[in-house]
């Protein structure tokens, strides 16, 4: 995601290229989405994946859910939604994937409301200029007791932002639920209470 901005171009949102490097197969050797995912999400569900890219846990998330489950995956730019609609056709999983285009100010998930299972925001919150509208949507859109997965990069995100953000999600209706390990990152499991 790549930051909501209000400009495209801004320094804040991830460019298309380093959709690409992050959409590497070689990431998965770091971050495997199976391992980070397997306790989180089954067959059924109806997910978000914010700030999705190119599909990087998108794809992993489509094969979890099954026929009968759906992956709503939101990104601000729209090459980004493009080749991952494109690797999903290629994979069968495009009948699993919903892309969306999010806009500067807001995921544009209102009509989810209380109907999500499981949300993930991986590497995402530290680019979010607003984080407790960014919470606050995303509470909104989970089902009782749903949960929402925040990882964030250690080399990129301190101790003390994280903190912060955690606090904002729970001003916004979350409780930390677990604290899981992934390499890496710092990571934490809100629930909606």
């Amino acid at each position: 995601m790549h930051r909501i901005s209000t400009e495209s171009h801004s320094p804040h949102v991830c460019p298309v290229w380093v959709g690409y490097l992050l959409a590497s197969p070689l990431r998965k050797i770091i971050h495997s989405p199976q391992k980070i995912l397997a306790t989180h999400v089954r067959p059924g569900m109806r997910v978000l994946d914010i700030g999705c890219a190119m599909g990087f846990f998108s794809l992993p998330l489509a094969k979890q859910v099954g026929p009968a489950g759906r992956v709503i995956c939101i990104d601000l730019q729209q090459k980004m939604l493009d080749v991952l609609l494109k690797k999903a056709r290629q994979k069968h999983l495009d009948d699993r994937i919903e892309p969306r285009r999010c806009g500067p100010d807001s995921l544009g998930i209102a009509d989810l409301a209380g109907r999500i299972d499981f949300a993930l925001a991986f590497a995402v919150v530290h680019e979010v200029p607003d984080s407790p509208r960014l919470f606050s949507e995303i509470h909104a859109a989970l089902k009782p007791q749903g949960r929402l997965l925040v990882a964030e990069p250690e080399g990129r995100v301190p101790a003390s932002f994280f903190e912060r953000s955690l606090s904002a999600a729970q001003s916004c209706g979350f409780y930390v639920a677990a604290s899981p390990t992934i390499p890496r990152c710092r990571a934490a499991v809100l629930e909606k209470t």
